[in-house]
Parts: structure tokens; sequence; C-alpha cells
């Protein structure tokens, strides 16, 4: 019993240390030893490796067990430490073995679900199989209920994706690289045509058995059951940095995905070096490029931009127009846009309505909904607005309370270099309404 638990244990180690470069799920596990106290034992020790925390749309904090299935990989994506070239350990679990350690962790509140993706160590059919039969096994004979995220292994066919959705609350396939040049150059063995063509087979399964359910509640006796299909939707995932791509062509891409296959999430992740995940990596690959680190600052602000597509309203092409190839990395993109757009200011708070109101720097999403609300029956002050949680420190150049001004929208120049860095360019995605 010993032996099979020193082997779990080092399964967990290589698998989990190789899934966690996936941003579809960040962020990190634990980093606390396992060295034992005066006792022999350590009072409040946590898991080692593999439980990552992400994030819902309601802002909660959710742990999830992040493992491949398999770090065998017949592909070859230069980008990737697990590619088939790298002099790396290999290991692979079964889905009974899964299903035990994913119910024991759940069992001793280490997580709340988990996160499954897996290498190509076969055809896309066959490995998509064994992560279906893992999530069902954890469904059916462990009797899991926490939430399954399962990748999507593109090639695979429609049938297999349809029992997928069947088992797990999310499903994703990740794009990697914005251009089929991209992806033909660093990952030759992958198809930008299946990769879309997944995200389309998803997205009219969901569409079809929306379908049925909501014809299911005229059917005569009553609403027939139609199966639940992924309720948390698809997502994806696009390397920053590891192309010649700009901005531009990533936040259109990211709108064309959003409006095609309604997904609810693309995850950027800052391009790092294969060398530098692994010391068995080799340090060098002329399809790479060579940089001193992750572009950090780049991936924060395309986030900032893809909340200004999803929650704001913005087009892509308001966010860059044709002739700006990057987004500023020095203010957040919605301050950009309102410095181009000068004319469209002063704001004011007491009479414009949702729209309007989510145009202004500093005012988020809830707050403009509390601004509406409060509206209802008095005016709006500039105490009120920071009560709400307006940030004034940028909002104040931009509205007015009543006629009243903080400071006038007169010299954008100005504007922009009191403002810049005003967020620290932070390297990770803000809770903070902007």
């Amino acid at each position: 019993m010993e032996a099979k638990n020193t082997d779990l244990r080092e399964k967990i180690s290589i698998l989990a240390g190789a899934a966690k470069y996936d941003a579809s799920c960040a962020s990190s596990g634990s980093g606390a030893s396992s060295g034992s106290g005066a006792t022999g034992r350590r009072f409040g020790m946590s898991v080692p490796e593999g439980v990552c925390h992400s994030w819902t749309e309601d802002g909660r904090c959710v742990s999830l067990f992040k493992v491949l299935y398999s770090n065998v990989c017949r592909y070859d994506c230069a980008y990737c430490v697990n590619r088939a070239s790298a002099d790396i350990k290999r290991s692979g679990f079964t889905a009974p073995e899964l299903a035990e350690i994913t119910t024991q962790f759940y069992r001793r509140n280490y997580i709340e679900g988990l996160f499954l993706s897996s290498g190509i160590f076969s055809d896309p059919d066959t490995v998509m199989e064994k992560l279906i039969e893992s999530a069902r096994t954890l469904r059916e004979k462990e009797g899991f209920g926490g939430y399954i995220h399962l990748k999507i292994i593109p090639g695979a066919g429609e049938k297999l994706i349809r029992k997928a959705g069947l088992w797990a609350d999310r499903l994703s396939v990740n794009i990697e690289l914005p251009t089929d040049k991209s992806l033909q150059s660093l990952a030759p063995d992958k198809s930008g045509k299946e990769i879309l063509g997944a995200m389309g087979d998803f997205s009219n399964v969901s569409n079809e058995l929306e379908e049925a359910r909501h014809k299911s509640v005229f059917l005569p006796g009553g609403r027939a059951k139609t199966p639940d299909f992924a309720p948390a939707g698809q997502s994806t995932q696009l390397i920053v940095g590891a192309s010649d791509e700009d901005d531009r062509q990533i936040i259109k891409l990211s709108s064309s995905l959003y409006r095609k296959f309604s997904l609810k999430r693309v995850y950027y992740s800052a391009f790092t070096h294969p060398g530098a995940l692994s010391r068995h990596s080799a340090a060098f690959d002329p399809r790479l490029p060579q940089m001193p680190g992750p572009p950090l600052v780049r991936e924060h602000r395309l986030y900032q931009a893809d909340w200004l597509l999803r929650f704001y309203h913005f087009s892509a092409s308001e966010i860059l127009s044709e002739d700006e190839a990057f987004l500023d990395p020095h203010i957040d993109p919605k301050t950009a846009w309102a410095l181009k757009n000068i004319g469209f200011f002063p704001v004011e708070v007491n009479r414009a309505d949702y729209e309007t109101l989510l145009r202004v720097p500093g005012i988020g999403a809830k707050t403009a909904r509390r601004i509406l609300e409060t509206r209802r029956s008095r005016s709006v002050n500039f105490d009120t607005l920071r009560r709400m949680g307006a940030a004034l420190k940028r909002a104040r150049y931009f509205l007015t309370c009543a006629g009243s001004f903080l400071d006038r929208p007169s010299d954008p120049q100005r504007i922009r270099r009191l403002l810049a860095d005003s967020d620290g360019a932070g390297l990770q995605l803000p809770l903070f309404e902007f």
C-alpha cells in the first residue's frame, strides 16, 4: 500500500507540474514545505502540488485540482514544456486513480473541483475518451458533485464532445496562437481548423440542447427532461508573445470568438520560454522569441481590454483602431479610449444612461447600476460616488455632478501624465472596476 501511495504522489508531482502552465485555471499550487515539525507531524499542512485557484463570474475564489491525465505527447509544439522532444519525466494516470485522488482531496477540503487536460499520447478520440472516462468514473462511482473542467482535444468527434459535456461543468479547447501562420510555425501538428471546429461543435450541441429544453416547456403533460450540457460553458487560452501578432489582432480574434461561439472566457497567457520552465528543456529554439521574461504587463492590459469587450460593451475597433497596434502599457485601455475621445466628456452622472456611464474611467458596471438606482430617489454627488465605489482618481476628469467639476477634461496629455501607471501596471487581472 505504501508503494502505491508513493507512486501516486510521484504521478501527482509530475502531472500537476506539467499542467500548471495552462492559464485557463489560474493560479499556482501551494509551495509549502512538507518537512516534519518537532513531533514528526505538521499542523495545517497544505497540498504541495496540483491545487490552483480560479475565480467564478461573481468573484468567488475556488480551489481546483489541476492536473494532466498524461504528459506523454506526440506533438512537438515549440512553446510547450511537455512537447515530444522535451527531455522530461513522463507519467500518466488511470481513470480510477484520478477519481480516487480527486475524491480524497475533496473530502479533505483541499479542493472544490477538478481541472483535467492531457498530452496527446494517442489519436484525439482515444485521448478524449480517457478524459471522459475519468469524469464519468468520478461522477458515477464516487458520487462526486463538485466542479469538473475538461479539455476538448481538437480533432475529437462531436459525439465525444457531447458525452464530455454531460459529465463536465465546463469544457475548453485552447486556440493557443492568434493565426494559422503562427500555429503552423510553432505547433505544426495542430490544426486551426480542428480547434475552431471543436469550438463550433460545442456551440452547436449547446444550442441544440437549449432549443430542446425550451421546446419541452410546451410539451403536453409537462416539462420533458433535457440533460444539462456543460452549464458553465466553454473557454479557451491564447499565448501572448510567442508569435509576432500585435494586440489589435488578438483583440479582434477574441471579439470574434465571443461573437461566433458564445465563449464564456478567453484566457491570455504571457509566453514564458520553455527553457525557463524546465531544467530539462532546450535553451534555444530559433522559432521562439528570445526575451528577458514573460510580457506580464501586456497580458494584464489584454485582460483589461477583454473586460471591456465582455462587460462594458466596447467593440474591438474602439479599443484599438486600425492605426494602433498595441495597447498602451502605462494606462488602462478604458482611460486610453477616453483620452482619445475627450469630446465625449464630461458626462453628467445625474442624467447619463447606463451605457454612457460605463464609458467613464473609474466607473464600473456595479457602480453604474448603483448610480441609476440612487437617482430614483435623490441626486448623486461626489461623496455619494465615492461611497458607491467609483475610483474618483480617474473619474474626476470625465464627469460632473449636477454641473459641478472636480477637474475639467481640458488637457488630455496632462491627464495622461497624472494617470499613467496609476494602477501600478499590475501583473494580474484586477478585481476592481475600471
